[in-house]
């Protein structure tokens, strides 16, 4: 346990100096040697990052004054962590925290700091639940924007971006039907129940090459709100089809799971594209794949137009932060209207490849107005001669998808050219 609390105090210093969790984490999994320390390790990163503000809390708390030693501030951490939300055995947390810390003063501060948190835990409990950036875990700037933008909903949103995610597959339908899938769960002893068209959330995650067919490409991990996406599409058989923006390729492969069509795959970082392969080749689809900028289609479209465009672009992720819990504190205010500038690009130089009476389907996995249903109606204010926005059915009727304990956040907007 030693190892782990130091490996994740290292693995929180490095992302919130900067570094971006998926790169940070892999590094540290590689020094571990059983899948039991790979998961404890990674459940504590996660952990510790989804409820950061409540950790700086407590910390800043039990400390007489500020700790100029940030390594052990963050061990401190991850060792509270452990205390408040895992059921590791107390002494054993204490123990390996204070062996970790060193010696002298180190050894004596982690002992105390812990020791104080085990018997003032009501206490502290009540004093993070009275400053907003400890209760809900997220900036103040964050929480903010959430209370002005969704004022009947900003709670259940912070609540749920605290959370574990579901585990939710997506069914082939080419290869069988969700009833079906929920019997080969049940006879493999895996709980699961619908919870969309082609759904199915498990009670417990499990490693992926353990699910039935997993390997045969008979089901495929995708968030249910994201399972949205090739629906509203709606792609025909027979139709030209592009993905702009389309790494890690779950969307590519449920719209080829549900109509064959052509489409092409395109994405600016070559090596997210590997992966939109590796999926469509364990789900037996083609598609054509281009290494591309889909904000400058010239240097990469064949000049034919396309029925139906998926339009998922780059965003603040704020949708999906409980999978991704480094992005809230990673993220700044000023950098939502960069992404929403970058956004209107995309869509410019989108809208010209889609055909007359063709549909363009732009989603998001963000919760903020730039980049939602704002970023929509600038678009349609620029374009009110040749574009208009198509009904969406419940509970999408305003585009938004808040998270809750079925889903992630999502927006999409349905627009036809004219």
């Amino acid at each position: 346990m030693r190892n782990l609390q130091k490996l994740a105090a290292g693995a929180l210093e490095e992302v919130l100096a900067g570094a971006a969790l998926h790169q940070v984490l892999p590094r540290r999994l590689q020094q571990l040697e059983t899948p039991g320390e790979r998961g404890a390790l990674q459940d504590i990163v996660y952990g510790s990052l989804r409820q950061l503000g409540r950790l700086d809390a407590w910390l800043t708390a039990l400390l007489e004054r500020p700790l100029t030693d940030p390594e052990l501030g963050w061990l401190l951490r991850v060792a509270i962590y452990q205390l408040a939300y895992t059921r590791a055995p107390a002494h054993a947390v204490v123990h390996n925290a204070v062996t970790a810390a060193g010696e002298g003063w180190r050894r004596g501060l982690a002992n105390a700091v812990l020791r104080n948190f085990q018997r003032r835990r009501a206490e502290l409990e009540k004093l993070a639940d009275e400053q907003p950036r400890a209760r809900w875990s997220h900036p103040d700037w964050w929480i903010a924007k959430l209370q002005a933008e969704h004022p009947d909903h900003w709670q259940g949103v912070l609540e749920a971006s605290q959370q574990h995610p579901p585990f939710t597959l997506r069914v082939n339908c080419r290869h069988g039907d969700v009833a079906g899938y929920l019997q080969r769960l049940t006879e493999a002893g895996m709980t699961a129940r619908q919870t969309g068209p082609d759904a199915v959330t498990l009670d417990r995650a499990v490693p992926v090459h353990s699910l039935p067919g997993f390997d045969a490409g008979d089901v495929s991990v995708q968030d249910a709100g994201a399972q949205w996406a090739a629906r509203l599409l709606d792609a025909q058989p027979g139709e030209r089809i592009l993905d702009a923006c389309a790494a890690p390729g779950g969307k590519t492969g449920h719209i080829l799971e549900r109509a064959d069509v052509t489409l092409t795959a395109v994405d600016a970082d070559v090596a997210r594209l590997a992966r939109v392969e590796e999926n469509l080749n364990r789900l037996q689809l083609d598609a054509t794949l281009i290494e591309g900028d889909a904000a400058q289609p010239e240097t990469w479209w064949d000049g034919q137009p396309y029925d139906r465009i998926l339009a998922d672009v780059p965003c603040s992720a704020s949708g999906v932060v409980r999978r991704n819990p480094d992005i809230k504190w990673l993220r700044r205010p000023d950098d939502i209207p960069q992404f929403a500038a970058q956004q209107a690009v995309m869509l410019e130089a989108l809208w010209r490849l889609l055909v007359p009476g063709g549909t363009l389907l732009y989603a998001t996995c963000s919760l903020f107005n730039e980049e939602n249903d704002g970023q929509v109606r600038a678009f349609l204010a620029r374009h009110a001669g040749d574009a208009e926005r198509c009904p969406l059915p419940e509970p999408l009727s305003d585009g938004s998808l808040l998270p809750d304990a079925e889903h992630d956040g999502f927006f999409y907007a349905l627009l036809r050219k004219m």
